[in-house]
This record gives C-alpha cells, structure tokens and sequence, in this order.
C-alpha cells in the first residue's frame, strides 16, 4: 500500500507538460537516422532498399564499407547520448530522463519520416545508457565478450548481453523505476531485432538436430 501511495505522490510532482515535450524532443532526434541519410547523401540510394533494408550501421556497412558504418555507429551513439544530457540539463527530472532515452531509441527503431522503417536501436541504446547510469555499458562489454567467447558470432551476443543487462541495474541503483526503464529499454532493440532473434534459435535448432541420432531427427 505504502509503494502505491509513493507512485500516486511521485506521480502527482511530475511536470507533465516538461516530459511531453521531452518524450516529442527525443523521439525527433531519434527519428534522424544517420544511416539512411550518408547513404542518400553519398550514393543517392535508399538504404531501405539496399541490402538487409535496414538503416542501421550493419547495413549501411554493405554500402559505404567500414567508414559509413564507423560514422554510423558514432552518429547513433551520440544521438542516445545527446538526448539524455539534453534531458538532465532541462531539469524536469528523473522520469524525464528516462522517457528520454526510450523515445530516442523509439525514434530510431521507428522513425516517422521514413514510414516508421528505421534502425535497430543498438548503438542509440548504449549511447543513452552511458549518461543514464555509466556502468551499465561496461556491464554490456563484458557481458557481450563472455557470450562472444561462446558463440563467437557478435549480434546474437550483443542480443543476449542486451537481455540480461536490466539484471544488472538493481545491483546499480535501488528503485523500482531504473529497474522497469532497463527492461523496456531492452525490449523495444530486441523487438527490433526480432528477425535475427528467429533466425538465431532456428540456428540452434538445427545444430541440435543434426547431433540427433537419424531416427530421432524430424522427418
């Protein structure tokens, strides 16, 4: 009873409008996928049809080689970052932060202008994380490294370090609200990286299978 009674209280000194206008600022910002637009720029092409039609740094890769993807990748990351900074220099407080980096990751995933066929939200998550709570990025290094060593295939370890890290925020910072932002932030990359979540487990099915014994193996 006395939680519920400290959200309602919580709740109640909230500057809603403040937040508003945070969650449009950063969905905005999200929305310019950098990806999408060096390719535009250099090439003329639209990175949503080239490639994986994604306009992430993966896929810019393909087009424009290691440097696009580089660029990519530190434009994205600091779109993350921008966005939280922004959002603790306003002062309308904690909950805007956090509303912040999920509409910044929320904005890439699915930008507005471009259809809502956006990026995947890695490199805009770990950007924002890093001014959210600076050890949670660390945790996702050495996360990502012992799933690498495993799997030595980078995305599905990035994936799973990604799933576990909200784990990790507790140990951080006591609070129900930092633990519920981590999970959604999580969610909404792994919801955008549901595709290559399928495409893993089918993976693994399949290298099970193929130690099965020949009768036991699905017709």
């Amino acid at each position: 009873m006395q939680t519920s009674l400290s959200w309602i209280e919580a709740a109640r000194t909230v500057n809603w409008g403040g937040v508003f206008f945070i969650c449009l600022s950063a969905y905005a910002l999200g929305c310019l996928t950098a990806g999408y637009y060096l390719v535009r720029m250099l090439t003329g092409g639209d990175l949503r049809e080239l490639g994986s039609r994604s306009v992430g740094a993966r896929n810019v890769h393909r087009v424009l080689g290691k440097t696009g993807f580089c660029l990519t990748v530190l434009l994205d990351f600091g779109k993350g970052s921008l966005a939280v900074w922004a959002a603790k220099r306003l002062g309308f407080g904690v909950f805007s932060v956090d509303v912040a980096m999920l509409a910044v990751v929320a904005g890439h995933i699915w930008p507005g202008q471009l259809r809502f066929r956006g990026g995947k939200g890695m490199a805009t998550a770990l950007g924002g994380l890093l001014l959210w709570e600076p050890l949670l990025p660390m945790v996702f290094v050495v996360l990502f490294l012992v799933f690498w060593v495993i799997r030595r295939r980078s995305v599905p370890a990035g994936l799973l370090a990604l799933a576990i890290l909200p784990l990790a925020e507790p140990w951080l910072r006591a609070g129900l609200q930092p633990f519920i932002t981590a999970c959604l932030l999580s969610t909404l990359v792994l919801a955008a990286h549901r595709r290559n979540l399928a495409e893993e487990f089918s993976r693994l099915l399949a290298s099970h299978q193929s130690h099965l014994p020949p009768h036991q193996r699905p017709s």
